[in-house]
């Protein structure tokens, strides 16, 4: 009912000619404001008795390094942009401790719970990155889980060493009611008990596909919780800790949000996990469960966005703070109207004025180990820019980074792999142009060739995977050289060609646009000259260009028809739309089949994507 409201205002001003001719919407994060967002990529928690949550990541464009949570709210945040490596995070009741990142790698930093800042730091690890796996505190000790030097190491919360035992590459740590330390090895499924003093113990042998990676002791029970990354994608719980530990059950949804009894492949949704990253409860017995979505940041290959959970005491999800990776836009899909919008690794779902939610996470991970969306050693991990068609009930995905080369193309096969985004064809050093056409076809402009090349869709296999022909070269209109952007819209066989900037990372100002291209047109039949400086990403629908710049907020809409600047997106103070354009793909365009167009643009400051709903109006007639 009230997405139906806030469209039906939006056909008021269409019907009116309303001065107002846009509305803003958002996915990708719980909030649209940037004082109160969801902070970028947590990768640990820490939650005290209180029910306060403390997220660790490894950047926050605003600050938000270390998010604060309460009763699924923002409340504060710690850290700046980038004091912690988001690896392991603990606290107690005057303090957080977390990994630190470069150039303080190897340290852990605490921080004042009542002051919010970082009062000391200390070495504990020769390793860097995440060097630091685990942190718990109690009775005034911090047991710490240096991976890099195969230790666990306890020093005081004053950062005094101590003792230390050696431990294989030790990960997730929690100290439960008895006091033994448990110790998780991710590589090995094993969760080792020690004493307080390094006296090794009962060890669990969880199944050889198991991935723990987070463990929180849950002392008021007597239980250990295990996040397993592995396949089943659950929450295992262990009694008899003492003595001979027991698996009494499980939390989640058996295969978590892979899971095909119970809904789609690739589904969110309650209990539908995907990595979990951090377990804790607070004195009431809320759960709260860190999930990352599988497709890394830009740094960290498979770390995703921040996804958590909060249940009663009973199991009922009681809320969700959700955010995109940082660096991010998603392309709406023709085949639900502009409803879902397709990131690089997220399908997200428009709820108009309530923002838009997690649909699903198109990654598999057991499937597919070679998604270059995972891949730790890819160059151009971090592809978080999605470019979409929809063929003949077929999709194509195109998935690429923030300044790219290099473009990654995915398809689906709903029948086998639900909304799983299946790796196919790669394309390369296409630095100065790509595009996926609405048709299935691809043009790109590798580097140095001062060529277009185009590569023509010739139809799907049984499986779904896109048939593309052999290039065909064209070369760049004199005019135009360098080439810096293509755009090409088959409805009216319209080219758009942006250059003229040595930057290839940029846009010169010049943008041509020649109709009839594929009919043998090379002059072009308007010339837009861009008065701002700095253009960094343009898109095209219907009869509008887009244009996006780095360091202004505006994304101006140009008419294709004229060539003229008929509107300037800008912000409002209840969606903020970040600073600018900061990715050479960071804006998309959509027409619907109203005459309505929707444009996405990424807000790497607040960690979501923005959406404006627009509806050209010219004399109340809509065009």
């Amino acid at each position: 009912m009230k997405k139906n409201i806030f469209f039906t205002i939006l056909n008021i001003l269409i019907a009116t000619g309303g001065y107002a001719q846009y509305i803003t919407t958002w996915v990708g994060n719980t909030f649209p404001d940037v004082a109160n967002h969801v902070g970028n990529c947590a990768r640990s928690i820490w939650v005290s008795p209180e029910g306060i949550i403390y997220t660790a990541s490894n950047w926050d464009e605003k600050g938000r390094n270390i998010g604060i949570y309460q009763n699924s709210t923002t409340i504060g945040s710690m850290g700046g942009t980038k004091d912690s490596q988001g690896s392991a995070i603990g606290g107690d009741s005057l303090y957080i401790f977390t990994a630190q990142q470069a150039p303080n790698s190897g340290c852990v930093g605490r921080y004042n719970r009542m002051t919010k800042t970082r009062d000391l730091l200390f070495k504990v690890s020769k390793g860097t990155g995440d060097a630091i796996r685990g942190i718990a505190v109690r009775n005034g000790e911090i047991f710490i889980s240096d991976f890099a030097d195969n230790l666990v190491t306890v020093y005081s919360t004053a950062g005094v060493l101590l003792r230390s035992w050696s431990v294989t590459e030790p990960g997730a740590i929690a100290i439960d009611r008895g006091g033994f330390v448990w110790v998780a090895q991710m590589s090995t499924g094993k969760l080792r008990r020690y004493s307080t003093t390094g006296t090794d113990g009962t060890v669990i042998q969880m199944s050889s596909s198991s991935r723990p990676s987070a463990i929180y002791a849950d002392n008021t029970k007597g239980q250990l919780l295990v996040g397993d990354q592995g396949p089943d994608m659950n929450i295992k719980i262990y009694g008899n800790l003492s003595d001979t530990p027991v698996l009494r059950g499980i939390i989640g949804v058996q295969g978590g949000y892979l899971d095909q009894a119970h809904g789609i492949r690739g589904q969110t949704g309650d209990k539908r996990f995907t990595r979990v990253v951090g377990i804790g409860r607070d004195h009431s017995g809320k759960l709260y469960v860190l999930n990352n979505p599988w497709g890394g940041t830009w740094d960290l290959g498979r770390n995703g966005a921040t996804d958590l959970h909060c249940y009663s005491a009973g199991g009922k999800l009681l809320w969700k703070l959700q955010a995109i990776n940082f660096e991010g836009n998603a392309a709406a899909d023709a085949a639900t109207g502009g409803t879902d919008f397709y990131s690089a690794n997220i399908i997200y779902t428009d709820r108009g004025k309530d923002g838009g939610i997690y649909k699903a996470n198109t990654v598999d991970p057991f499937r597919y180990p070679d998604d270059p969306r995972i891949n730790v050693n890819d160059k151009s991990r971090g592809s978080h820019f999605g470019h979409l068609a929809g063929v003949n009930g077929n999709r194509i995905l195109i998935a690429n980074g923030q300044n790219a080369d290099t473009f990654y193309s995915f398809y689906f096969h709903p029948a086998t792999d639900g909304y799983i985004a299946i790796p196919g064809e790669v394309f390369t050093k296409s630095r100065n142009g790509f595009c996926l056409d609405s048709l299935g076809d691809v043009w790109t402009s590798q580097d140095k060739t001062n060529e277009i090349q185009h590569y023509t869709l010739n139809g799907f296999s049984a499986s779904g995977k896109p048939k593309w022909g052999s290039a065909i070269s064209i070369p760049v209109p004199v005019s135009i050289t360098p080439l810096n952007r293509i755009e090409y819209i088959p409805a009216n066989d319209r080219m758009i060609l942006a250059g003229g900037s040595k930057d290839w990372t940029l846009i010169g100002n010049r943008v041509e646009v020649y109709n009839k291209w594929k009919a043998g047109n090379r002059s072009p039949n308007i010339v837009i000259t861009l008065n701002r400086a700095q253009a960094k990403a343009i898109t095209a629908a219907g009869d509008y260009l887009f244009v996006g710049y780095y360091a202004v907020p505006n994304i101006d809409a140009f008419s294709l028809v004229t060539g003229n600047l008929v509107v300037s997106f800008t912000g409002n103070e209840k969606v903020y739309v970040g600073n600018d354009t900061d990715s050479q793909y960071g804006i998309k365009a959509f027409r619907k089949l109203n005459g309505e167009y929707l444009v996405t643009k990424d807000d790497y400051n607040a960690n979501k994507v923005v959406i404006y709903h627009w509806a050209p109006v010219i004399a109340g007639i809509k065009k």
